[in-house]
């Protein structure tokens, strides 16, 4: 199968493509600074990348993280993927694979479910994270086929939740807080699995996290012993309404998909 991964070089990207490649599959790597260099919000760019490469499938992995600019990652969501996905449908694309998160859920106690609504929120930057991802999803299913892989917070190498990452800097200034809000975790192995096997799984949306939804009070301290940083003081409460971290069992029970790393107990130890 003709597949072209936009994103090829991200976090995610970069171990996706062996995977498929070994697969059997034939891969367009597209990123800005990619083996097709394209610029995602540049139209006619897009529209040419996916022209040339003749996908019959095409796997949208694309963030702007690298800052830490959310700002750039949600117009990258709505403005990109509506570029991404108009190109596809201009050349016949059946079956489109896209990354969201499993963190754009209202507010709730328990662990959301893929029926689970969106956050209403109208304050920013809640607000424009929610309605990026939103606009992501909404086009992502105008396909015929379609799955959006709504991923846990990654950690492993090369994400945020690294020993050298962005949050074990935090960690170590002592300004990664340990609260009541609860995530849903996965590796980026996990990950980059999953996504090779949501080439073969039914449209719609897949929380694709580990087993354990968990508040910070237990995970960070956690984390902070892995990277080699102090243990925080635990603060009470939810500081986030809408943290309540997401279910896996459709994933699991459904999909019989199984990460490698069921908990990010034993994933931590991997850092």
């Amino acid at each position: 199968m003709r597949i072209l991964l936009a994103g090829s070089t991200g976090v995610i990207g970069r171990r996706l493509e062996p995977l498929l490649t070994a697969r059997g599959h034939e891969v367009t790597g597209v990123a800005r600074n990619g083996p097709v260099a394209v610029d995602m919000l540049d139209r006619d760019a897009v529209a040419a990348a996916v022209r040339d490469a003749r996908p019959d499938l095409v796997m949208h992995q694309l963030t702007s993280l690298g800052t830490g600019d959310f700002a750039a990652n949600s117009r990258l969501r709505r403005v990109g993927t509506r570029n991404l996905v108009d190109a596809a449908l201009s050349v016949g694309v059946r079956r489109i694979v896209a990354q969201s998160i499993a963190w754009a859920y209202e507010p709730g106690d328990d662990p959301a479910r893929e029926n689970t609504p969106f956050d209403p929120s109208d304050a920013d930057p809640r607000r424009s994270s929610v309605a990026g991802v939103a606009a992501l999803e909404a086009a992502v299913a105008e396909a015929p086929e379609w799955v959006v892989l709504r991923y846990g917070t990654l950690y492993g190498p090369g994400t945020w939740y690294a020993r050298d990452g962005l949050m074990a800097q935090q960690a170590a200034a002592g300004k990664l807080p340990a609260t009541a809000d609860v995530s849903s975790l996965l590796h980026i192995d996990d990950a980059a699995a999953a996504a090779v096997s949501a080439l073969e799984w039914p449209t719609g949306a897949v929380n694709v996290c580990d087993d354990e939804p968990a508040p910070a009070a237990q995970w960070v301290p956690a984390f902070c012993a892995a990277v080699g940083a102090t243990t925080p003081a635990v603060t009470e409460g939810r500081q986030q309404v809408w943290a309540r971290g997401a279910d896996n069992h459709y994933a699991r029970k459904h999909l019989r998909w199984v990460p490698r790393y069921p908990s990010w107990r034993s994933g931590f130890a991997t850092l």
